[in-house]
C-alpha cells in the first residue's frame, strides 16, 4: 500500500525573460535555497533528487542535471532527469511522488530549470528563431520540423479542430476577458514575469495573431527561472509542518495519460478536436483522491494555459464545463471573483512566466501558497505537453 505524501517545502525563483546574471546552475541553487528555508530543514535531509529539465539545447548539455547535483548539495545521494515536454515539471513530481510513497525515501526534491533565451539568433540579434527552432526539435523530426513546424501552429491545430466541432464556443471576448483575468491575479505573485504590466481584454482583443487563432497577449511567455518542491512521507511531514506552524498539504489524487502523435479516427489514433489526456488524466486523479463533482470539491486550479484557448478546452475536459460551452468559465461567471473556481492565481503561464521544465513546480508552489494562505481545502495541479498536446499529468492537493 502506498504512503501518505505530502509537500512540506516549495522555493522559487523571480521569473524572467531573460536572466544575464544567471546561470542555469545559480537559478537551481536559488531555488533549493529558498525551498529548503521553507522547508526549515537541512539539505542533508533530502535522500534524492528528481530533475525537471525539458530541453538539452537550452541548456547546451545533453546531461544538464549532472553539473547541478553537487553544487545543490546531493552529491553521492540518487538523483534523476525527467523530461516530457510542457508537462515536464508535473511528470517530474509524479516520480518525486513515486520515490516517496513507494518507501523508497523519506524526503526527495523536485527540482525544475530552464535557461531558454541563452539560445540566439545572430541574424535578428534577438533569442526568439533560435529558440523557436530549438523547441522545433521536439516535433517530428523527419516530417513536421522539416516543413515548419512550432509549438503555437501544433497547439492551434488542436483548437482549430474543437472550434470546427463547436463552432459558438472560444469566443474573442471570452478569451480576452480571461486574459485581463490572469494579469490582473498576476499582481499578486511575486515572482511573476509580467507583474506590474497592465493588459485589458481590449488590448488582449486587439493584439496582432501568433498563428491564427492565438493572439499575442493570449500566449504563454518565454521564461527563464527555476522552481524546487519538497516531499515527504506522513510521519516527517507532520514534523517538519510541526516545526514550521504550517499545515501539510498532501497529494492525493495523480492521473496521467500520453495520447498518440498521430490525428486520426481509428483505434488510438489522435482524436484532434479533445485533449483527451487531459480527460484521462483527470478522472484517474478525481478516482484517487475519491472526487465526484470537480466544481464543487476543488476550490483552487493551477493548469497549463500554453495559449488561453487551451486553457479553455482544458477545463472542459477536466469537467467543470461540457465540452463546447468553455466560454461558461466567463458567461456563468465560475472563474471570475466571487466565482467558485480560483484559476491560475499566479497569473499562469500566460502572465507568471514559462519555464518549461519547471512552470509546473512554479504552479504547484502557487497551489499550495493559496491552499494555506486562504485556508482552502483542494486544489489541482495540471500540465499539458508534446506536439498537439499530447500529455497531460494532474495532481490534486490538499491541506491537512
Amino acid at each position: 500500500m502506498a504512503r501518505k505524501v505530502a509537500i512540506v517545502g516549495a522555493g522559487q525563483t523571480p521569473c524572467k525573460g531573460r536572466w544575464v546574471e544567471k546561470t542555469y546552475w545559480g537559478l537551481a541553487q536559488m531555488a533549493v535555497a529558498a525551498a529548503i528555508k521553507d522547508a526549515g530543514i537541512s539539505v542533508k535531509e533530502v535522500e534524492g533528487v528528481i530533475y525537471g529539465i525539458y530541453n538539452d539545447i537550452f541548456e547546451l548539455s545533453a546531461i544538464p542535471e549532472h553539473a547541478l547535483h553537487g553544487i545543490i548539495g546531493m552529491a553521492n545521494k540518487p538523483g534523476m532527469r525527467v523530461t516530457c515536454g510542457g508537462a515536464t515539471g508535473a511528470y517530474a513530481m509524479l516520480t518525486a511522488y513515486t520515490w516517496v510513497a513507494s518507501g523508497l525515501y523519506d524526503i526527495v526534491m523536485c527540482l525544475g530549470v530552464e535557461k531558454a533565451t541563452d539560445a540566439f539568433d545572430f541574424d535578428s540579434q534577438t533569442s526568439t528563431p533560435e529558440v523557436i527552432k530549438t523547441i522545433a526539435w521536439s516535433g517530428d523530426t523527419f516530417f513536421e520540423r522539416e516543413i515548419g513546424w512550432t509549438a503555437s501552429d501544433s497547439y492551434a491545430e488542436v483548437v482549430l479542430a474543437y472550434m470546427d466541432m463547436y463552432p459558438g464556443d472560444l469566443s474573442d471576448e471570452v478569451s480576452a476577458k480571461i486574459s485581463e483575468l490572469l494579469c490582473q491575479q498576476a499582481q499578486n505573485n511575486p515572482y511573476a514575469q509580467r507583474r506590474g504590466e497592465i493588459v485589458t481584454a481590449d488590448m488582449a482583443m486587439k493584439s496582432r495573431y501568433i498563428v491564427y487563432p492565438f493572439k499575442l497577449l493570449e500566449t504563454c511567455v518565454y521564461t527563464e527561472g527555476a522552481g524546487a518542491i519538497i516531499f515527504a512521507e506522513e510521519e516527517k511531514a507532520k514534523a517538519i509542518c510541526r516545526n514550521m506552524a504550517t499545515p501539510p498539504v498532501w497529494i492525493t489524487g495523480i492521473g496521467a495519460a500520453n495520447e498518440h502523435h498521430v490525428a486520426g479516427i481509428q483505434g488510438n489514433h489522435k482524436t484532434m478536436h479533445r485533449i483527451l489526456s487531459d480527460h484521462i488524466a483527470a478522472r484517474a486523479a478525481y478516482q484517487m483522491a475519491g472526487i465526484t463533482n470537480p466544481l464543487k470539491e476543488i476550490t483552487v486550479i493551477e493548469l497549463h494555459d500554453a495559449y488561453i484557448k487551451q486553457l479553455q478546452i482544458t477545463m472542459a475536459e477536466m469537467g467543470f464545463v461540457p465540452l463546447g460551452r468553455a466560454d461558461d468559465l466567463v458567461k456563468e461567471g465560475l472563474m471570475l471573483p466571487g466565482g467558485p473556481i480560483l484559476v491560475n492565481p499566479s497569473g499562469g503561464l500566460t502572465y507568471a512566466g514559462h519555464y518549461v521544465g519547471g512552470s509546473n513546480m512554479m504552479s504547484c508552489w502557487s497551489a499550495r501558497r493559496e491552499l494555506i494562505t486562504r485556508g482552502l481545502d483542494r486544489a489541482l495541479v495540471h500540465s499539458t505537453g508534446s506536439t498537439i498536446a499530447q500529455y497531460a499529468c494532474i495532481l490534486i492537493l490538499e491541506r491537512g
